[in-house]
């Protein structure tokens, strides 16, 4: 039963970080939306599949920007 209580914690704390993320990413909204996106992702990829592979999109994205040639 506690094992179930934490998954749905886990679950609805992971919602929450990416529905205030997206309300922080919107223009004139001061915040670190993106970054709260981006762990709500993380903590839901813990449950789901899509989570995971949205995770891991963001992260070859970034990757893939920090390794770009500026100049």
């Amino acid at each position: 039963m506690l094992k179930h209580t934490v998954r749905i914690g886990r679950i609805a704390v992971g919602f929450l970080l990416l529905v205030v993320g997206g309300i922080l990413s919107l223009p004139l909204v001061p915040g670190p939306g993106l970054l709260l996106v981006v762990v709500g992702l993380g903590v839901l990829s813990n449950d789901f599949h899509w989570a995971r592979r949205l995770r891991d999109w963001a992260h070859r994205e970034w990757d893939h920007l920090r390794s770009r040639d500026v100049g």
